[in-house]
């Protein structure tokens, strides 16, 4: 074999291992691809963050559910695809941009609503293999506060352990971004 021969196809299988880890990244990134295998699983805490909110909690409750429950406005479909609803669960795809907006993170997730008092995400598709949520409404003086805590997993160690960090910095961001979007809607309705 001769020594261009030989350096083609180192080149060949650089540009191929390259590739193939670029649509890896991608896939995970994208919530395309879940390492669910099992082993080495570690688990962090997502939140607390809590919100007061100038508004009963009957009206933060119907804010958050409504876009479940009913018709999803319009304007959210940019970020909630709802695929199938009952009365007290839904299974939604959820559209968060990511990579500067170049790319978008779909989660499909279980979302079971407990009128008025609790609301529950579990992760049945995502960039990792395991994420609970609640968001607990409670009474606080004339409004309400709203809790949210959560759970993310990730699989083999060390490894998954950091791709967890850098998953779970995102998706606690969007949760604040959701839960300001909650605390204006639910005081508007409110009309403070």
């Amino acid at each position: 074999m001769t020594g261009g021969v030989r350096l083609a196809r180192v080149a060949g299988w650089t540009v191929g291992a390259g590739g193939g880890a670029a649509a890896v990244y991608l896939g995970l990134v994208t919530g395309a691809l879940s390492v669910d295998v099992g082993v080495g699983r570690r688990i962090r805490p997502l939140g607390p963050q809590t919100v007061d909110i100038a508004a009963p909690r009957e009206v933060v409750f119907d804010v958050v559910a409504g876009p479940y429950l009913r018709r999803t406005p319009r304007a959210m479909r940019q970020k909630l695809n709802v695929l199938e609803r009952g009365s007290d669960l839904v299974l939604a795809e959820h559209f968060t941009p990511v990579a500067g907006g170049r790319l978008t993170t779909v989660t499909v997730e279980t979302v079971r609503f407990t009128r008025p008092e609790r609301i529950d995400f579990r992760l049945v598709r995502g960039p990792v293999p395991q994420v609970t949520e609640s968001f607990v409404l409670g009474e606080h003086g004339a409004g309400t506060r709203l809790v949210y805590e959560g759970e993310l997993g990730t699989d083999l160690w060390r490894a998954g352990a950091w791709w967890g960090e850098k998953v779970a910095v995102r998706w606690e961001a969007t949760v604040a971004g959701s839960l300001a979007s909650v605390k204006e809607e639910a005081e508007r309705r409110a009309g403070h």
